[in-house]
């Protein structure tokens, strides 16, 4: 069994952390990594800073800014991941954009990310259509596992098809947004995630977009296997303060509802 299913098999409430490969810099990928796992999270999604990240708000826009004149390269994030493997077991999605892979070329992008250790991908920007007609069977043969994302606005046959195909777990989108903090969800978004458990659908979700603290995080669990924080963590790891305390202190913050 992969580290993905067996995640979702046996776990409830699960955490899933975004941070941005090489910010605060360069080389912290590793660290924070690192701490996470070690602070109790499940699992972890990457980041690959891109120039143009239609899907971020600015906290991730930001980081991402500041990444790449850091210097981080996919290359780089690729031994980033694999020294993360030396200590580190929970599975890690890497996330990005379609013209990042393309530029890279698709077969040697999923060659060296299976290679380096992570268990699946997230392209927002990557239409269903074009990944079954050209990507589809090149996950497969690389046992790459992929998530595809959902909003207020998609329909339910669209999201029944969208869960089929995303074989990592649903990427549930709060609101019809970029990325960001919000305090608390609202009875619209509610009624949304209600809406999608009532499809009864087969693949595991998690909610992201607006996860910011202990009460968005366990409400937000009612409704699917667990969450997504991103911008709220990248905000902690823009603090002057220590790296390690900071991540010590956030994540049992998040927790503590549950």
């Amino acid at each position: 069994m992969n580290r993905l299913k067996h995640l979702f098999s046996t776990k409830k409430n699960i955490l899933n952390i975004y941070t941005t490969a090489g910010f605060p810099k360069l080389n912290d990928t590793v660290q924070i990594v690192e701490e996470l796992a070690a602070s109790g999270v499940d699992m972890v999604e990457i980041g690959m800073p891109f120039s143009d990240p239609l899907a971020d708000g600015p906290t991730i826009q930001e980081s991402s800014q500041i990444a790449i004149q850091n210097g981080i390269t996919i290359d780089l994030i690729f031994e980033q991941i694999k020294d993360i493997r030396k200590t580190v077991d929970i599975p890690i999605m890497l996330m990005g954009y379609l013209n990042q892979v393309i530029k890279y070329g698709p077969v040697d992008f999923l060659t060296k990310a299976k290679a380096a250790g992570v268990d699946g991908i997230i392209l927002p920007d990557l239409p269903l259509d074009i990944y079954l007609n050209e990507y589809k069977r090149l996950f497969e043969l690389h046992q790459l596992n992929i998530s595809f994302l959902i909003t207020p606005q998609t329909s339910e046959e669209r999201i029944k098809l969208i869960a089929k195909e995303s074989s990592a777990f649903l990427y549930v989108v709060s609101s019809f947004a970029i990325t960001g903090s919000k305090s608390e969800l609202e009875a619209n978004q509610i009624a949304y995630f209600n809406f999608v458990n009532n499809l009864q659908l087969k693949t595991p979700k998690l909610i992201g977009f607006g996860i910011s603290n202990a009460a968005t995080f366990s409400k937000a669990c009612e409704y699917a296997n667990g969450t997504i924080v991103g911008s709220a963590f990248i905000k902690t790891l823009n603090s002057e303060s220590n790296l390690s305390n900071n991540i010590k202190n956030f994540i049992p913050s998040l927790k503590k509802h549950l």
